[in-house]
């Protein structure tokens, strides 16, 4: 890595953001780096995770246990989503202090901030004040214009066509 840690965003109703971040974390750690994961809603089965925790430079943090849709949640469990949520990035700013990362992958975190699980005024402060080689990649769709302005990436993956629109679900191997 260079001598400084970039902003990257991947968007849009496409397919591939995650992988794409999955993707950039394999190349960090193949190249000898270290690399944080935090995936926001999202459970812990995926099948980039188990690949990805086999790696010895790659940390993934466990996920939210009891993860479901925010549109299925009562307001109860969107409060207690949005506290665990709030304590894991906490506890994700502290650790990337240490400098011994250097890529930070915050998967749907645009999502979360979409979805008042995560204040945006967080994520822009601590973009604004990581570690200076801090390479960090925020994932999710419709990233506000403040964020997109902090970013030197952004990759906009445009949805063409997709099996959900004939009702194919996620697949594993696939898409989980």
């Amino acid at each position: 890595m260079d001598t400084t840690g970039l902003i990257h965003i991947y968007c849009g109703d496409g397919k591939g953001k995650t992988t794409a971040a999955m993707g950039l974390a394999a190349r960090c750690s193949g190249g000898g780096g270290k690399v944080l994961i935090f995936q926001f809603l999202k459970g812990n089965t995926s099948g980039e995770r188990a690949a990805l925790e086999k790696l010895s430079d790659v940390t993934i943090l466990e996920g939210y246990e009891n993860i479901k849709f925010s549109r299925a949640m009562n307001p109860q469990e969107k409060e207690q989503a949005a506290e665990y949520y709030h304590k894991k990035f906490n506890e994700i700013v502290e650790m990337v202090q240490e400098k011994t990362f250097q890529l930070l992958i915050l998967d749907e975190v645009i999502a979360a901030v979409n979805l008042g699980f995560l204040e945006e005024t967080e994520l822009i402060a601590f973009i604004k004040r990581k570690p200076e080689l801090l390479e960090v990649v925020l994932t999710g769709r419709n990233p506000s214009g403040s964020l997109l302005e902090l970013a030197d990436y952004v990759s906009n993956i445009e949805k063409v066509k997709h099996p959900f629109d004939k009702g194919i679900m996620a697949r594993k191997l696939i898409e989980s």
